[in-house]
């Protein structure tokens, strides 16, 4: 029986954890459904088969997928795990928690709709059996493009005169992924060994996977990965190699009604002069920069196996305001880590004092199934990690509605995201729902999708507040 035959009339929902990377992976496994007969639905509860993209980040993100999969049972559907919490665990996950019907891996994708046809007639699915997926590739990252075609990389279904995606929201904004895997090994860090080796997406797939966003309503891409200052190292010279990104973000902003492109997680010790210049000056790219400092205290850095110094991170934001003063920067940092002592912290104080970024996630350790980290020595009590979140939590908190007091004043195009009770969006500097918003004042008549050129006039924390204004004559149109 075919796949359509056997899904025929079934309707399945997709519920997605965690990051942007999963929402392009849960749009790809939606297509792949589509394709093989399954009907899409916003309702779980009317749904033969829920679908739970989980999230196995950090120990939060693991309890919030699992808090959704009892739910999802609750409605009386079939409930499959799928996503990073089913790849790195997948039978010990199956065995204790029994309410999900089938736990599925990365390589279950390409026959997904099968899968859940087995699931919804009652039929066993055995239960994924997980892998260091970084050994499934070429350790030389120019010969991983061919072998990549034999392995499953979720967001990477190839592309051709259409694209294996479906929408699963009506937003202007739009996740687009231009690889996945990592080939760092940063000591806290286990995403490397479920979501594998560092691959790039061809060049001219992602245009023509932009061009299909922009006729299914995006506006704004936000280009995302584990790492998007190592695009196109397994590319060749041919497509640029280590300098690909910075040839692919004038592509991506030409797009025809693609308006604004964001680039999300890079690396600071990778982030090249060239690729501050084209990010901060190109037409069409927001002048944004999520940079993942982690910390800036040398002797942390050096524990978590990652590079770079209070000094080093303060040139790099210098060098960037240098050509955008008014960029957006963002970063995440972890506290409480092995061995940092108050000095590691009053260092990193010092760093968040004189960078004024625009947003900071402020993170407690915790150990990582599977991680270097969890048998380092030096560890602190949860008592002490809480207390240092705390306080680097509330410095942050000031500085960084500092930063958007500091923007009162100035001139920002704002993409409308919402326009129900208050008419609400984003600008260059505000990355989807993790660097704050702009609330537009006054009555204009504005509609989801336009970007409407505002004076900031007023800050609540990192939020802005702005009123729309006329361009002046010679303005250039903050649509084009």
């Amino acid at each position: 029986m075919s796949s359509s035959e056997s899904s025929s009339h079934r309707r399945v929902s997709l519920l997605t954890l965690g990051c942007a990377r999963n929402e392009v992976d849960s749009e790809e496994l939606a297509g792949r459904l589509v394709e093989g007969g399954w009907e899409l639905s916003d309702d779980p509860s009317d749904s033969d088969v829920v679908v739970v993209n989980t999230c196995g980040f950090v120990e939060q993100a693991k309890k919030d997928s699992v808090d959704t999969l009892l739910a999802a049972a609750d409605t009386g559907a079939k409930v499959v795990a799928v996503g990073c919490m089913a790849e790195r665990y997948g039978r010990e996950l199956a065995e204790n928690l029994p309410e999900a019907d089938a736990v599925l891996g990365f390589d279950h994708y390409p026959n997904l709709a099968e899968r859940l046809a087995d699931v919804a007639q009652g039929r066993t699915v055995e239960s994924h059996t997980p892998t260091d997926r970084r050994t499934l590739l070429p350790i030389t990252p120019v010969e991983r493009q061919a072998a990549a075609t034999d392995v499953t990389v979720p967001g990477h279904a190839g592309w051709g005169p259409r694209v294996l995606r479906s929408r699963l929201d009506d937003s202007p904004v739009a996740p687009l992924k231009i690889a996945s895997g990592c080939d760092r090994r940063c000591s806290f860090c286990a995403i490397p060994s479920f979501r594998g080796s560092f691959v790039s997406r061809h060049p001219d797939e992602l245009v023509a996977e932009a061009e299909w966003l922009a006729a299914h309503g995006a506006r704004e891409l936000f280009l995302v990965s584990e790492n998007s200052t190592s695009y196109g190292k397994d590319l060749g010279r041919d497509f640029g190699g280590t300098r690909a990104l910075e040839q692919l973000l004038p592509r991506l902003a030409a797009v025809d009604g693609i308006d604004r492109v964001r680039v999300s997680y890079l690396q600071p010790a990778e982030t090249r002069p060239d690729l501050v210049k084209v990010i901060a000056t190109t037409p069409g790219v927001a002048d944004y920069f999520d940079l993942s400092f982690q910390h800036s205290s040398e002797a942390v850095l050096r524990r978590m196996r990652r590079f770079g110094s209070t000094e080093s991170f303060l040139a790099l934001i210098e060098q960037i305001r240098s050509y955008a003063p008014e960029a957006g920067i963002r970063t995440n940092v972890i506290v409480g880590f092995p061995g940092e002592t108050e000095e590691d912290v009053a260092e990193l104080e010092r760093f968040l004092t004189e960078a004024r970024l625009d947003a900071v996630g402020v993170f407690g350790y915790s150990d990582e199934d599977g991680t270097e980290a969890e048998t380092f020595d030096g560890k602190l009590d949860s008592s002490e990690i809480a207390e240092r979140v705390g306080r680097v939590s509330e410095l942050v908190e000031e500085l960084t509605s500092q930063r958007a007091e500091d923007r009162v004043g100035s001139v920002v195009d704002v993409l409308v995201e919402s326009v129900d009770e208050e008419i609400v969006g984003r600008a260059a500097h505000q990355a989807p729902e993790v660097d704050g918003e702009c609330v537009v004042l006054g009555d204009a008549e504005c509609k989801v999708g336009e970007f409407v050129r505002c004076e900031v006039v007023d800050s609540a924390g990192v939020d802005l507040i702005v009123r729309p204004i006329n361009p002046a004559p010679g303005d250039p149109d903050p649509e084009t």
